[in-house]
Parts: structure tokens; sequence; C-alpha cells
């Protein structure tokens, strides 16, 4: 189980970073076994996974038909066994899509109720049974960024364990360094996010691989359209060091344009947040999160994200007859 702070976030913060601490998550494990495991999860994934190496980590996606996030998933395979890291409040939904697609495929799947997971920077977990060290702030092979930066550093690894680690550091210090990072996570998600909005493209998702649930909307958006909204982050003027509620209302003006996602005090950018903003807000645009909190945005996603392919003009004519 996961605690939010051991006393001093800033400090853990620090920690953290140091490779000094660990942050209990709340995430389950499933397990995937048999021999057509990875060309099973291929085909059901956002992410090539059919040629992925043993103990090499990757990232993947769940989407719905409309390629609307609906979860995100951690995996490792060692050769025999596929490992999937998944957020508590997605595993039952997971556990359940794998579990109805599995028909008459050659797998196994397995919730482990008594596994832990571990989080951690600089390195993994001593003794740990498996370990996953993510691609962000990286693109994964297959993927594409949006953003011209990636923020903070981000050298996270999350270890699975059968026995209780002792963690040093509490999720509101980790919450403070994602956000710092760029980094999304299903608290950026609701029912219609798309990967495109939160820069999810550059580790979440394989351009070029085979059909998958969701695959033509996100091409569509990628090749031809802009994703409807964009993620920010957001400077808070830290006004009596007050941190918006998750869910906040963002402004441009008295129009609403988003809501924050995810908040935090950073150990040396102060007051921080992830918000999803509406795509034509100026870039440049000052911002007020609902309390009277003004904001300043850094760009992650741009305004220009999305219609990588040029189409000539002819080509569309003709599709009109």
């Amino acid at each position: 189980m996961s605690t939010s702070s051991f006393g001093n976030p800033l400090v853990e913060q620090r920690d953290l970073l140091s490779g000094k601490a660990a942050v209990g998550l709340d995430s389950k494990v499933i397990t995937v076994t048999g021999d057509d495991r990875l060309k099973w999860l291929h085909a059901l994934l956002s992410q090539n996974i059919v040629n992925l190496k043993p103990h090499e980590s990757c990232e993947a996606l769940l989407l719905n038909p409309q390629g609307h996030i609906e979860a995100a998933i951690h995996i490792v395979d060692d050769g025999l066994v596929a490992t999937l890291i998944v957020d508590e409040s997605a595993a039952e939904l997971v556990l359940s899509h794998l579990t109805k697609m599995k028909l008459r495929t050659k797998v196994e799947i397995q919730l482990h109720e008594e596994l832990q997971v571990f989080g951690t920077f600089e390195k993994p977990i001593d003794g740990a049974s498996l370990v996953w060290h993510d691609p962000w702030p990286g693109v994964y092979p297959g993927g594409h960024r949006y953003a011209t930066s990636t923020g903070e550093p981000w050298n996270y690894f999350e270890s699975v364990v059968k026995v209780n680690t002792l963690a040093e550091a509490g999720t509101v210090a980790l919450e403070a360094l994602r956000v710092a990072a760029h980094r999304p996570s299903m608290a950026e998600v609701d029912e219609k996010t798309l990967p495109h909005e939160l820069d999810w493209m550059a580790t979440g998702v394989h351009l070029s691989k085979g059909c998958y649930r969701g695959q033509e909307s996100v091409a569509k958006v990628h090749n031809l359209g802009h994703p409807p909204r964009r993620l920010v982050l957001l400077h808070l003027d830290g006004s009596g060091h007050m941190l918006p509620e998750i869910g906040a209302k963002v402004f441009a003006g008295e129009t609403e344009v988003g809501r924050v996602t995810s908040a935090g005090t950073h150990y040396e950018a102060g007051a921080i947040a992830l918000a999803v903003i509406k795509r034509n807000v100026a870039e440049d645009a000052l911002l007020e999160v609902e309390g009277n909190i003004s904001a300043s945005q850094q760009v992650i996603v741009p305004q220009s994200a999305g219609k990588v392919v040029t189409v000539p003009r002819n080509n569309l004519m003709m599709g009109r007859r």
C-alpha cells in the first residue's frame, strides 16, 4: 500500500532522485504465460510487443475502439513470462479484457495479489524479482514525440518484490517529480483522452505495427488531424503555497479551457501542475486556475501536434468525388 508522505515531501524528493529512497505504489501485477503470450499481447495493445527482448521494458496502452485511453500497462518479459504492471484503478478492467480476449489462445493469465511494486530512481531495489525501467523521456522505437523539451530528469524504475520493502518516500514526493518531468499517467486520463494529447505517443504507441483496437483513430489524428486538447505544465503563483484541487477548472480570461489533472510542490520549481487544455488556447496565454490561482503555461504538447502527413490539394478534391 502507498503512503502519501513520511513527513517532508521536499526532502523525500531529493532522496528519491539520489536513489536513497523507495516509494510504495498502488499497482497490481498480472502475468501472462504461454508460447503465444507476446504475439497475443501485441494484437491487443498499442505497442510492438511481439519483438520484445528478454528483460527489455516497454509501455503499452489499452485503447477503446475510438482510440481513447483505458489503461497504461508497463511490460517486461523474461523469456518465459510476460509481467504487466498496472495502476490499481485500472487492474480489474485490464484483467477482464485480457480474460475476455483469451478465446482459444494458448496463454494463462494470473493476478498476483502477493506481489508489491516500489518506485525508485537511478537503480532498482536489490533482490527484486522483476524490474521495469521506464523508457520515458526517450522515444521508444516506433513512437513519436510532439514536445520539444522533456522536463526534469526521469530515470525511473519499478521493482516487483515478494516481501514488503521499507519505503522512505511517499507518493506526494513522487507525484511532484512526475509533474516536473512532464510524465503522463492515468491521472491525466478521462473518458475522451487520446494518447496524442499527453505526448504519450513517445513511449506508449508504435505507429507502424499491425492492427489493434483504436489504431485507426490514432493514425488518423496523428497523420491528418490535430488532437482536440493538449497537455501543459502550469507554473502556479504559489500564493500561500496553495495547490489547486485535482479537476480544478482552468480559464483563459473568462473562458473555461481545461482542467488540472495533477499538482505538486517541487523542491526547486515550487508549485506546479499538469493540465489538459483546449488546443486552440494560445501557447503564450496567461491562465488562471479555479481558486484565483494565476498560472503561466509551459508548452508540452504544441498546437501543431499531429497532421504529420501533407495531403496534396488535388488528392483531397479527388476524395470528394
